[in-house]
């Protein structure tokens, strides 16, 4: 019978300590995961379109893109962000901080946007501890960009509706409890298989020079 690579048998001998250091790991990455408050998610979309005259579909598709583009940086701007609390008294300020470069670090890190690449498709999405200021926010910034979405790009003759409603999510989404947990059970598999075969290699070579 072929005998075992010297390292697998190593592994498979202390896969009691592989194991205890792979849990503590998951349970370090969901502790760590509590030290960011729970937060809901609320989703928007917009297309934006864009009257060319004549052109081909693919040019009046790429200039949508382009200017939904635009829009969603300029989502992040402070002229943005005030533009959306004039409109709705009913948005918590104090979440977003006092002071204004506080405000905007954390008015970029609640707002996500995505493109879809070749259309004039524009997702928002909205991170909040109360799901309801979340959706509240999503559905503010659709409807400042629907209104005054002209004066965050470049680009003339726009047309911006809303074609998805925000939508919310019924459990916290960000931190993502599972993920971390699962990202911490890898690490700490990877760490104490790696510690295992350091200290057997460690050994080896002690006894290896004691024997000398």
């Amino acid at each position: 019978m072929s005998q075992q690579p010297f390292s697998l048998r190593t592994i498979l001998h202390a896969w009691p300590l592989i194991l205890v250091i792979a849990a503590t790991g998951l349970f370090l990455g969901v502790v760590l995961s509590f030290l960011r408050p729970l937060e809901y998610s609320s989703t928007t979309r917009l297309i934006i379109r864009q009257n060319l005259g004549a052109v081909d579909v693919y040019t009046a598709a790429r200039s949508a893109e382009r200017v939904a583009d635009d829009l969603s940086i300029g989502i992040y701007t402070d002229e943005v962000y005030d533009a959306v609390l004039e409109h709705s008294a009913a948005i918590d300020e104090s979440y977003f901080g006092e002071e204004r470069r506080k405000i905007r670090d954390n008015w970029e890190d609640a707002i996500s946007t995505a493109v879809s690449r070749g259309t004039g498709y524009l997702t928002i999405k909205v991170y909040h501890t109360d799901v309801a200021q979340a959706e509240l926010v999503a559905s503010t910034i659709a409807t400042v960009l629907t209104e005054q979405g002209t004066d965050f790009t470049s680009g003339t003759n726009i047309e911006i509706r809303v074609v998805d409603q925000p939508l919310n999510s019924k459990w916290p989404v960000r931190p993502n409890i599972l993920v971390n947990a699962f990202s911490g059970l890898v690490l700490g598999l990877l760490a104490g298989v790696g510690y295992v075969l350091i200290e057997s290699e460690r050994m080896r070579r002690r006894h290896t020079f004691i024997n000398e």
